[in-house]
Order: structure tokens, then C-alpha cells, then sequence
């Protein structure tokens, strides 16, 4: 193709969207095979959601990690040995940056400067404008593939509930520090992990708490045996356990520990383990027994300073916290780029591969039952062996793709979970590494 006054072409390079956890490590496993990088960060600093001063990021005060730190450290870069077990977000956000100062990778990254489209253009390469968060003209630039590791917990999912409500209405986005909840009456609407540790943080500060739950989950300690709760379940998922072996001892193990949440109102679980994200919370069980918790349902309506419930009461908060999840959102790219459902849902291969577009990848797009950093690390791994070797065996890279395109996704992704949004992009990550390692191995063999 022929470069025009108005693109630059970066010939080699590749595009990164993204300076959080995912970007970085794109950055860096890119680098280390040989491909120049040009990352764009619409921060003024690298973390992602994990970097509190940014207007996007999610982290309230107290948040901590609820995979460990072992389950959670990227394999090439270990958390000081002497960090607790569940580090604060702080800490994260100290590793994050020492990650990218060890590995040099500040030098890559153009900060305050966002992606406005990324187009293909032909032969695999991108076109993608960006511009400056603070004004100023559009610059488009030509690549040679693209990663998007824009992250997918910034864009809140609000519920849309009927009716006036009369008190304050906020996001779990917009809940910074318990100050927000002192003697005050509290709605806590979600039961994932956020909603849980929200409720528990209402128990200890506001005068009230209702926490409204959808369905029942299957609730987990933090420790099982002295250990973290992940480390037991990463365990047995080395051991290839059969899944039903897996849920069985699941069910013994939380009716040993945490017991039968019903008895202090919480809806059973319409779902067997491991078919959800797992719930990590200790102290929920806690403040339920001690009355500082109120389980109730679904919320129906508002009706002024009341809020109505699925089982026809009605509760009056002054204070309403929905922690209702994210949704993934790429604004830049076309929705067909991604195969992208009328649910805004991308159908990738591994979480990480378009279909149509071999050249375009997406790196940390996982829920999984540990942390994400390693995971991302391995995808990224994948990806910039993939990119390369369609620079060096573009036969080879063909023969692979067709290959990959027919693995079953059952091989890869959880197949039997709750149909709902949070639930898009699970994984048991034992399971989704060896399917990565089987990738990477496909690869080798074409050297």
C-alpha cells in the first residue's frame, strides 16, 4: 500500500490500545519478539483500572485482591514475598508500575492521547486515529496489527428500575470510601463480589442494610485449609478432577464452612458451583448471622422514598448502591470487526482472537477463578508468536488458523454457566492455559 500525506505508515508495527495490566504485558512480550510497539493510554499514567486516580478506575478504598497474590503475579515478574495474601490496590498499582519501569516500557506509550477508530485496511493492517484527550487535530497512522487491551471494567451497567426514587442512586463505580455510608440506610443492590464486599463495608458504618440479590450463589471463604481459598481449586484443577468430582467437594467443603446461607434469607443457588463466577467473601456470612446484613430480593420499582421487592415488601433507604458490573465496550472498532452480537458479546477464540481479522487481538477480555495478570500474560505471548509467524510463514500461519478456528469452545471456556453478561468470558484458568499451551506448542512445530 502506498502512504499518503495524511497517514503515517508504522510499517512492522503494532498498535496497543491500552496501558493497563493487559497492555503492559502486550507491550513487553511484543517488544521481546522483535516487533516495534505504539501504545496509546487515554490516562496520563499506566495501572488501568487498577490506578485509582483515574476517573475510570473502579477501586473504592478497601479494595483488595480476591484471587492471591501467587495466582495472580505475572510468571516473569513475582509480588515481593513478604506482601500479604490478598494485596491492597495500592500495592497492585505500586507492581504495575514497577512492571513497566523494569521492562522499559514507558518509551512506548503515548499518554493522554486516546483511540478514536482502527479500521483494517487490507493485507491485515490497521489504520487507527487517535487524538489528544485535550483537544486538538485527529493523527492517523498505519499499522501492522493491532491489540486492544482497553480493559472491560470501566463502563458501568446501570439497571433500569421504574419508578422515582426520591433518595441518592449511585453505581459501585462512584463508591469511593465508607464515608459515603456512615448512619445511613443502605440498599446494596448485586450479589457479585463487589456488591458482597460493599454490603460487608454498609455492615461495619451505615445505621441500615439491605443487600438485594437477583439469585443465590455459591458463597467461599477466603482460606480453606489454612490456605487461600484459589490455591485449594488450582490445586484440584491440576489434578483433572471430573468437574462433577470438583462440584461435589465444592458443596461438602461450603456446607462444612460457610453452612446454608438460606437461613439468614438468601436464595438458594438455581445453579451448581463452578457454573458462576465464585463468590470470595468471609465476612458476609458474618454480618448475616449478626443481623447487620439483611438479605432481601430483587428490587421491582421505586415509589418515592420507598423500594419496592420482588417478594412485595417495601424498604426505605436514603442510599442506593448498584453493583450491577461492567460491560465491555471498543467504541473505536466497527461492531462486525469483532462478530459482535446484538448483546454487545465478541465472538473471539480464546477470549483473545478475532475470526475475521488475523491480525487483530484482544488481551485480558477473562473472568476467571484467579487472577487475570497471568492469563493475559500468556495470551500475549500467543498473540506476538502469532503475529510473528505470519511475518516468517504466512503458509504455516494459515494452516494453524484453520486449525485453531475449529477447536470446540468447550476446550478453552466454560460452556455450562448462568447466560447472563458477568458470565461472558469464564474460565477455569488451568483449563484455558492449557489450551494456550496447545496453541504456542502448534506453533512451535512450525519452525
Amino acid at each position: 500500500m502506498q502512504d499518503t500525506p495524511d497517514i503515517a505508515d508504522r510499517h512492522d508495527a503494532i498498535c496497543v490500545i491500552g496501558a493497563g495490566a493487559g497492555g503492559l504485558v502486550a507491550i513487553k512480550n511484543l517488544r521481546e519478539h522483535g516487533f516495534a510497539v505504539d501504545c496509546y493510554e487515554r490516562e496520563t499514567s499506566v495501572g488501568g483500572a487498577w490506578n485509582w486516580r483515574h476517573d475510570r478506575s473502579p477501586m473504592y478504598a478497601s479494595t483488595h485482591l480476591i484471587s492471591s497474590r501467587p495466582l495472580t503475579e505475572f510468571p516473569d515478574f513475582p509480588m515481593p514475598d513478604d506482601w500479604p495474601d490478598y494485596p491492597h490496590h495500592t500495592q497492585v498499582l505500586s507492581y504495575l508500575e514497577r512492571y513497566a519501569e523494569h521492562f522499559g516500557l514507558g518509551a512506548h506509550i503515548w499518554f493522554g492521547t486516546e483511540v478514536v477508530s482502527a479500521v483494517p485496511v487490507g493485507d491485515g493492517r490497521w489504520d487507527v486515529t487517535t487524538r489528544s484527550t485535550g483537544g486538538g487535530a485527529e493523527r492517523v497512522q498505519r499499522y501492522a496489527g493491532l491489540v486492544v487491551a482497553n480493559g472491560h471494567n470501566w463502563d458501568p451497567a446501570k439497571p433500569e428500575i421504574p419508578g422515582e426514587f426520591r433518595g441518592q442512586v449511585i453505581h459501585a463505580a462512584a463508591y469511593q470510601d465508607t464515608a459515603q455510608l456512615r448512619n445511613r440506610k443502605v440498599l446494596v443492590i448485586g450479589g457479585g463480589n463487589t456488591g458482597c464486599d460493599i454490603a460487608v463495608e454498609a455492615a461495619q458504618q451505615a445505621a441500615t442494610v439491605w443487600h438485594s440479590t437477583r439469585r443465590g450463589y455459591w458463597y467461599a471463604p477466603k482460606y480453606l485449609f489454612g490456605r487461600p481459598s484459589d490455591q485449594v481449586n488450582d490445586r484440584l484443577l491440576r489434578l483433572r478432577l471430573p468437574l462433577p468430582v470438583r462440584q461435589w467437594l465444592y458443596r461438602r467443603t461450603v456446607g462444612l464452612t460457610v453452612g446454608d446461607l438460606t437461613r439468614f434469607g438468601l436464595p438458594a443457588p438455581d445453579h451448581k458451583p463452578y457454573e458462576t463466577h465464585p463468590i470470595v467473601n468471609s465476612q458476609l456470612p458474618f454480618y448475616l448471622a449478626h443481623g447487620r446484613i439483611t438479605a432481601v430480593p430483587d428490587v421491582t420499582r421505586f415509589d418515592g422514598a420507598a423500594v419496592e421487592l420482588a417478594d412485595g415488601r417495601r424498604v426505605e433507604p436514603d442510599l442506593v448502591i448498584t453493583a450491577t458490573g461492567y460491560r465491555a465496550r471498543f467504541e473505536f472498532l466497527a461492531p462486525e470487526i469483532l462478530d459482535t452480537d446484538a448483546d454487545g458479546r465478541p465472538d473471539l477464540h480464546l477470549h483473545a482472537f478475532a475470526r475475521k481479522h488475523p491480525t487483530l487481538a484482544v488481551v485480558g477480555l477473562l473472568q476467571g477463578d484467579a487472577g487475570v495478570f497471568p492469563l493475559a500474560h500468556w495470551q500475549s505471548v500467543a498473540i506476538a508468536r502469532w503475529l510473528r509467524l505470519r511475518t516468517t510463514d504466512p503458509v504455516r500461519a494459515a494452516a494453524v488458523q484453520q486449525k485453531e478456528s475449529t477447536r470446540p469452545v468447550g476446550g478453552w471456556s466454560r460452556t455450562k454457566v448462568v447466560h447472563t453478561r458477568r458470565h461472558w468470558f469464564e474460565v477455569d484458568h488451568v483449563n484455558y492455559l492449557r489450551s494456550v499451551e496447545g496453541l504456542l506448542r502448534e506453533m512451535e512445530t512450525s519452525k
